[in-house]
C-alpha cells in the first residue's frame, strides 16, 4: 500500500474577520482549485475576550457549507430562518448556506478561552441554489475511537485506521456528506503512536496541526502546529507523533468536484455573472428567497 507524502505546506496567517475577532488563515485565497472542494480554513482561539468579543455579526452565505467546530468556548448562531443555536466545548454546527442564509455568530462568554475551527466546504452547481439548512451536533453525538495510543473523533465520513497495535478501526462519523464525501477526523497522538488513514485515491487531502508537531508519510516530513500540510493525490495516510507531547490534527479529505470557483467574499458560485446576482439578490433583500 502506498503512502501519500506532503506536496504543500503552508503557515497560518494572523488576520481579523467580523467585528475584529482575531484569527489565523489557515488557507484560502488564490488558486482555491488545489484544494478542491475545500475554500478556506480557519483557527480561532484566544484566552482574552478583546479578541474575540465583537463576534460575527449578520452577514450573508451562497453556494457553499461552513462547518464550525468548537474545541473550547460558547458561540450563538442566529439566522433569518428564526433558528437559534448554541455551540459549546466539543460541538459541531454544519450549515448548508446553498441559495442563501444570513446569520450572525455571537460569543455567548466575557471571559475565559474560546477555540476552534470554521472549514468552508464548496457545494456543486447543482446545489448551490438548493435550500438552506443546517445541524448542530453536540459533542456527546460524536463518536470518538480509542485506539492504541491514539484517538479518533469522526466528525464526518467513513474510513479505517490501523494503530500501532497493527488492530484496523472501521471509522464512521457523525456526518455523511453525499457529493462530497467529506472525511473531517480531529486526531490526538499520543507520544510513539502511529497510525494509517485510508483515503480514497481521487480525493485531496489534507492535515492541519493544531497543537505539537506531527510526522506525515514514510519521509516523516515534520508538520508543526498551526500549518496545513497538502498531501499527495494517491495512497494512505500515515502519521506519527515522537513527541512527549500530545500532538493533535485535523485529517480532512473529499472528492474534488472539478468546476469553476468564483468567489467575492461570502458568495462562492460558478461563473461572475452569478456572483452578480447574488449581490443583486442581497442588496434587494431577496438572497434567501
Amino acid at each position: 500500500m502506498s503512502n501519500r507524502t506532503v506536496v504543500e505546506q503552508l503557515q497560518g496567517r494572523a488576520t481579523s474577520d467580523g467585528d475584529g475577532v482575531k484569527l489565523l488563515r489557515v488557507f484560502g485565497g488564490p488558486r482555491p482549485e488545489r484544494f478542491d472542494p475545500f475554500l478556506m480554513l480557519d483557527e480561532f482561539g484566544s484566552e482574552e475576550a478583546s479578541d474575540y468579543i465583537g463576534g460575527f455579526p449578520p452577514h450573508p452565505h451562497r453556494g457553499f457549507e461552513t462547518v464550525t467546530y468548537m474545541l473550547q468556548g460558547k458561540m450563538e448562531h442566529r439566522d433569518h430562518m428564526k433558528n437559534v443555536g448554541l455551540l459549546a466545548d466539543g460541538d459541531v454546527q454544519w450549515m448548508t448556506a446553498a441559495k442563501g442564509i444570513i446569520h450572525s455568530e455571537m460569543p455567548r462568554q466575557t471571559e475565559g478561552k474560546m477555540r476552534g475551527f470554521q472549514l468552508w466546504v464548496n457545494l456543486p452547481s447543482k446545489a448551490k441554489m438548493g435550500p438552506a439548512h443546517y445541524d448542530d451536533i453536540a459533542a456527546d453525538r460524536i463518536p470518538v475511537y480509542e485506539l492504541d495510543r491514539a484517538t479518533v473523533k469522526a466528525i464526518a465520513g467513513t474510513t479505517e485506521v490501523t494503530d500501532n497495535a497493527a488492530k484496523t478501526h472501521a471509522i464512521k462519523g457523525v456526518t455523511q456528506v453525499v457529493d462530497t464525501e467529506v472525511l473531517y477526523l480531529d486526531v490526538h497522538l499520543a507520544e510513539g503512536a502511529s497510525v494509517n488513514i485510508s483515503l480514497a485515491d481521487s480525493h485531496n487531502a489534507l492535515v492541519y496541526t493544531y497543537d505539537g508537531t506531527a510526522a506525515i508519510g514514510p519521509q516523516n516530513t515534520p508538520a508543526p502546529a498551526q500549518t496545513v500540510s497538502r498531501l499527495s493525490e494517491a495512497g494512505s495516510l500515515q502519521l506519527s507523533n515522537s513527541a512527549a507531547e500530545v500532538t493533535r490534527v485535523l485529517v480532512i479529505a473529499g472528492k474534488p468536484l472539478r468546476e469553476p470557483i468564483v468567489q467575492y467574499g461570502p458568495f462562492v458560485m460558478n461563473t461572475q455573472e452569478e456572483i452578480n446576482q447574488a449581490i443583486a439578490d442581497y442588496q434587494a433583500r431577496v438572497l434567501t428567497d
